[in-house]
């Protein structure tokens, strides 16, 4: 075999010490964790020094299967996984010749589609990705299990990266959950992203809030401020901490560092309202109790803190309604054929929307959590009453028109709400605050009902395309027919001819 140069690297920019394979395996969970589609990381080393152990414990991380057959890649040269994330490629350079050799692996198309996790990398020389992350283990003491890690990466943001994972390593040790299991949960439509946290006896929810200073682009920020999106996981324990004083399950908050954006939260489960694909109507009229149960109830313009401080919940104004709606001209329109949405065009879209929203004025005002739909509302087998329903993603709560969050169950961004289950659920609705709140004014509600969920829809035309096109996430073009469809049948509803009348232009 022909004699490999190591790779000239830059610096360290971190060394950490495992005692043995445990706090390996655990150190690779946390590497797994932060790994994305494009990402390559190479494992450096002589032999034993534990490549291996490493590679599968990421592996069965990233696949979140422990028994995961993880066979060496060492005659085969590759060993390819589609996981549930991004496929991972797994590629051993032991027996490569020639530096060169690795084009004809096809480096650069695995990289398209997933991550790259690569042994003996140095046989590769320099037609390996400059910006890839460098792991290089050692046996200081080679009579025990301890090893040395150091990391490199000729690219600034893994040390960020790294930082951040260990951060949450060490807050979950602060938590008392010192060698938890984690495993990637969520992450998709949000800068947010979550785990599940394994403990010895219970299953926890990690949420990752990276806002830091210059972590979010100041063109997303400056978006954020005008539609009063939350900020950091304040909010979390805020409107959390609120809901469950008032009786609304909402999970526990285990643990919190806000400067860093970590918080441990109570796991409420995986089931949500819907079942087997198909939105199940009896869990959904538990939701309409939930929602209709909130709205009799009078809630705080602020929310003080266990720390001592105070969270201010934002006024759902009109300007930041119309922003939203104003996603549809920026994403929506031009994916009709449009080049380009002008300035006069704007301005009748922007006018005609301040003078729907002044038809409402008399509407309902309270807590509205925004997303209050499917993916949000867990099934509590076991549970009684509207404790049945447990509610998250609640961060950008405002106080606006309680119409918005029955909209958004009632016409379901995530399935199929048909115009008979629909208007049972909004009876169900009516029937109940009438019921609770001797105040309730139907014919206002039913006024707001119709404009919230116009709003909403157009909206989320806007956003989902946006996520198609602009973040690389093609599925949720797959969503638009029904949310066009939800569309048509509010426009139907009284009232709402001059909207049906201009969003004309842009339907077949």
């Amino acid at each position: 075999m022909a004699e490999h140069r190591l790779r000239e690297l830059p610096a360290t920019f971190l060394t950490v010490e495992m005692k043995d394979e445990a706090q390996t395996r655990l150190l690779a969970e946390d590497v797994a964790m932060i790994l994305k589609a494009g990402d390559t990381v190479c494992l450096s080393g002589d032999l034993g020094a534990g490549k291996s152990t490493f590679a599968r414990a990421l592996i069965r991380a990233l696949a979140d299967d422990e028994l995961l057959e993880v066979p060496s890649p060492t005659f085969t040269l590759v060993q390819s996984y589609e996981l549930p994330r991004f496929d991972l490629a797994h590629l051993d350079l032991y027996r490569l010749e020639e530096p060169d050799e690795i084009e004809e692996l096809a480096l650069q198309d695995l990289l398209q589609t997933g991550a790259v996790l690569i042994e003996w990398p140095e046989m590769a020389e320099d037609f390996l990705p400059q910006d890839a992350l460098w792991i290089r283990i050692s046996q200081p003491d080679e009579d025990t299990g301890r090893r040395q890690f150091d990391f490199y990466s000729g690219l600034a943001a893994w040390k960020d990266r790294i930082g951040q994972t260990r951060d949450t390593r060490a807050f979950l040790k602060d938590a008392g959950f010192t060698s938890a299991a984690r495993r990637f949960l969520a992450g998709d439509a949000s800068l947010r992203t979550f785990e599940c946290v394994t403990g010895a006896d219970r299953n926890l929810v990690l949420m990752r809030w990276p806002f830091r200073d210059g972590g979010v682009p100041e063109k997303v920020r400056a978006y954020m401020k005008s539609v009063h999106l939350a900020e950091d996981c304040r909010s979390v324990l805020a409107i959390g901490m609120e809901l469950r004083k008032q009786g609304i399950r909402a999970p526990a908050t285990i643990a919190a560092d806000p400067e860093k954006g970590l918080v441990l939260l109570e796991d409420l489960g995986r089931e949500t309202i819907v079942v087997n694909e198909l939105p199940d109507p009896s869990r959904y009229e538990v939701a309409v109790d939930v929602l209709a149960r909130m709205h009799s109830l009078k809630w705080p313009n602020a929310v003080e803190l266990p720390d001592g401080g105070r969270y201010e919940l934002q006024p759902y104004s009109d300007s930041a309604l119309i922003a939203e709606a104003s996603l549809f001209l920026d994403w929506y329109v031009p994916e009709t054929g449009r080049t380009s949405v002008d300035a006069a065009l704007r301005e009748d879209f922007e006018a005609l929307w301040q003078d729907t929203l002044n038809g409402i004025a008399d509407a309902q005002r309270g807590w509205v959590l925004r997303d209050f739909h499917s993916p949000n509302l867990l099934w509590q087998e076991g549970a009684s009453g509207t404790d049945r329903i447990g509610l998250i993603d609640l961060q950008d709560t405002v106080i606006g028109p309680v119409a918005y969050d029955v909209a958004s169950l009632l016409l379901d961004a995530r399935t199929d709400i048909g115009t008979q289950l629909e208007t049972r659920l909004y009876d169900a609705y009516v029937t109940e605050m009438e019921k609770l709140s001797p105040d309730f004014d139907g014919q206002s509600f039913s006024r707001a009902y119709s404009v919230m969920a116009a709003q909403r829809i157009t909206k989320i035309l806007g956003i989902f395309v946006r996520l198609a096109r602009r973040d690389a996430k093609p599925s949720y073009l797959s969503h638009l027919p029904r949310m066009l469809g939800y569309l048509d049948r509010v426009f139907e509803r009284p009232g709402m001819s001059g909207l049906k009348e201009w969003y004309g232009q842009f339907r077949s």
